[in-house]
């Protein structure tokens, strides 16, 4: 991996472009390079600093007739077969890269990507325009800013804060960016992702062949020749699968495993007990690093401002990547290997089992990967000048798994201990490893998260409380105070987007604004109308902005509503993510996730597949004063409008059949007057009218309410 950066219309774009590769500078110490152009119309630079893996081509790469300039971050696989193919010619990767791009219209750049078989983010400028763009999943990250003033893109986004850039955004993998350098005017374009297709009619036996020989290659094309190898290891079955299968391939590795050394605690980490039984039952390199307590908060210090999140489990995860590949550079390692990816494709986080489309499932959590994981991995292996090598992520290999049957990814087997049938995730890629030589205990070992694995987590939360904090998210925000990210609510009044947008509040994220749709339809698919009335004072509580996009409520046309109120936020609030308050509705989360795709936001969904029961306590426990406002079930007779949301509703709706204790099968609506969000008031209802369409199904219509001081708990 490598640094790439530019800066446009700024007088002293090269001077900018250094500062920006100097913040950059671990990502490739093998070379700089900067190439500027200044006149009385156009001044720009573009930079970039390498970390050589294929040859060692500085760049930034001007053309043989000198009509187009390239800088890329990129690992392109197929690059011989390319330049074969096309008659190109390069020393490398990035080279060929350039003549390929070359070889098209600049209109047909974007629908051509697709042949790059690997992983890259690239600036490409000819006759006076630019042409951004990443890998389709993200592996490789990409920042830019843009306004009237200007444009400028870097690999990080702490490059361009540095140039004192304010609104910076990340590039969506799905699009490429177009600036027309003269006249500063900048485009987007949407590249298409993965389709979620029929599912495959094949054999179990044939599928697993397919998806080994996927796998296999994915690894085999990453293995470079001539530099010295790491692996992120845990003992799991998917860095234990790679093990193998370099071990096969004769290849020097070595496996790093960290973990926190607590003489509290009488039994090892389990990652540390795993690894070090797989590399004495495979023959393997193993180092381990072993931390104590105190140097936790050393690591902290570092590791958060470096992924420039304050996320608890991003935290977690990330020190614990940080200090097993601190190690791997040390030992002179340029290449780190990890098993990311393979939840997602095979399926293996627990809201797979609890998913009615596994598939679909998979897709979602693919899409959001480059927030929540990529971007986090790369700085951290980058700050250690590794290249990270992610062969679950391999395109043809994800782009198959999509299409396994459900039923051959997660399934019901009777268990080893006590005969009860248990769901096994990931069955398919378990079944593969225990067919290629893997003992059943790490082929058959369940997930476990890296920062609970290694007892990272575990660390943090006592040098949390020791600290004098009630929560870590506020002992991490002290290492990087800034918010994560600005994020829109799409807010209904109920429980569920209220309390949506107090969890990503309370994991340091930015809430911008409320997002209400006004629908006419009152049976609308997307959009809760029962207690609209009080949306505006419900704001006023919170001391946000509302944006209200009235909406006809037709079915699937208010998808277009919903993407035009979201567009609105995003011009006029700045936000950078959507928040939602799904549970388990697939045709709401589903359809978001695609508009905002689309508009290139990221959607968080803090809820979701969270069981009813336990989050309607957590609603109760954090605080939230909500009532029922409307009621469509047998059994939620007109008693149950205005009733308060507690402990004793719960109880009554849970031993009620057929009914959601937590009403996602639409069985009533709630409606917030008080919470932790209401800094300026709580909502007093003053006058109220209960109106049945049936025995069992009716709305509260309130006529008159008031914002009032909040009560002082004594």
């Amino acid at each position: 991996m490598c640094g790439i950066t530019g800066v446009f219309h700024d007088k002293n774009a090269k001077e900018q472009v250094a500062m920006a590769l100097s913040v950059l500078s671990n990502r490739g110490l093998d070379a700089k390079g900067i190439y500027d152009e200044s006149s009385e119309n156009k001044s720009y630079a573009i930079g970039h600093c390498l970390h050589a893996i294929v040859g060692h081509v500085p760049q930034p790469i001007k053309s043989l007739d000198g009509k187009s300039v390239l800088v890329a971050n990129c690992e392109i696989y197929n690059w011989k077969e390319l330049a074969l193919k096309y008659n190109l010619l390069g020393e490398n990767d990035a080279e060929v890269l350039l003549a390929y791009l070359d070889s098209l219209a600049f209109e047909d750049i974007s629908s051509r990507l697709k042949e790059l078989d690997g992983v890259f983010a690239f600036a490409y400028l000819r006759a006076g325009r630019v042409f951004l763009a990443r890998d389709i999943i993200g592996v490789k990250p990409l920042f830019y800013f843009y306004d009237d003033s200007g444009f400028a893109f870097a690999s990080e986004k702490k490059a361009l804060e540095a140039m004192d850039y304010i609104d910076v955004k990340e590039l969506n993998p799905r699009h490429h960016l177009v600036y027309e350098i003269e006249e500063n005017k900048f485009s987007k374009g949407v590249r298409g992702f993965f389709d979620i297709l029929p599912e495959s009619s094949l054999e179990i036996g044939v599928l697993k062949d397919e998806v080994k020989s996927l796998l296999d290659n994915a690894i085999l094309k990453r293995v470079p020749t001539g530099v010295k190898i790491g692996l992120l290891f845990s003992g799991g079955v998917d860095s234990t699968y790679i093990a193998i299968r370099l071990l096969e391939l004769g290849v020097d590795f070595t496996c790093y495993t960290a973990a926190i050394d607590d003489p509290m605690h009488t039994k090892e980490p389990e990652d540390l007990v795993m690894s070090k039984l797989a590399a004495e039952k495979l023959g393997l390199k193993l180092e381990i690093v072993q931390i104590g307590l105190d140097d936790v908060e050393r690591y902290l210090k570092k590791v958060v401002p470096l992924i420039e999140d304050n996320n608890v489990v991003k935290v977690g995860v990330a020190t614990t990547f940080f200090i097993a590949s601190e190690k791997a550079a040390s030992d002179g390692c340029k290449v780190i290997f990890s098993g990311l990816g393979s939840e997602e494709i095979y399926a293996g986080y627990n809201r797979h089992l609890n998913s009615t489309d596994v598939n679909k499932e998979c897709l979602s959590g693919l899409r959001k990967m480059y927030e929540r994981d990529l971007y986090r991995d790369d700085v951290l292996t980058m700050e250690n000048n590794l290249e990270l090598r992610v062969p679950f992520l391999d395109h043809n290999l994800v782009e198959y798994c999509l299409k396994i049957p459900s039923k051959y990814k997660i399934v019901e087997e009777v268990g080893k201990a006590d005969g009860e049938k248990v769901l096994v995730s990931k069955w398919i890629f378990r079944q593969i490893a225990l067919e290629s030589g893997m003992p059943f205990e790490f082929a058959l070992r369940g997930k476990k998260a890296a920062q609970y694995g290694s007892r990272i987590h575990h660390g943090i939360q006592k040098l949390s409380r020791n600290a004098g904090f009630k929560r870590v998210s506020n002992y991490l925000s002290d290492f990087y105070p800034r918010h994560n990210l600005k994020l829109g609510v799409l807010f209904s009044g109920g429980k569920d987007s209220a309390s949506a947008a107090w969890i990503m509040k309370e994991q340091n994220y930015l809430i911008s604004c409320l997002i209400y749709i006004q629908s006419k339809n009152l049976d609308s698919y997307m959009f809760q109308s029962a207690g609209s009335e009080i949306i505006d004072l419900q704001a006023k509580a919170m001391g946000l902005p509302l944006l209200v996009y009235d909406c006809l409520g037709v079915k699937e046309e208010e998808l277009l509503d919903l993407k035009k109120a979201i567009e609105l936020a995003v011009k006029e609030h700045g936000i950078n993510g959507i928040v939602t308050g799904a549970l388990f509705s697939n045709y709401q989360r589903d359809r978001i996730e695609k508009i905002c795709d689309e508009i290139g936001i990221k959607v968080f969904n803090p809820l979701w597949h969270k069981p009813q029961d336990v989050h309607m306590r957590e609603v109760v426990n954090s605080g939230f004063n909500a009532i029922l406002v409307a009621v469509a079930g047998d059994g939620l007779n007109s008693s149950f409008l205005g009733r308060v949301v507690d402990d004793s509703l719960i109880s009554d709706l849970s031993v009620m059949p057929g009914i959601n204790v937590a009403g996602e099968g639409g069985e009533f609506e709630s409606l917030v007057l008080d919470g932790p969000l209401f800094s300026f008031g709580r909502i007093e209802i003053l006058e109220g009218e209960t109106v049945m369409d049936s025995s069992c199904s009716g709305k509260m219509i309130i006529k008159k309410a008031k914002l009032v001081e909040k009560k002082v708990k004594k």
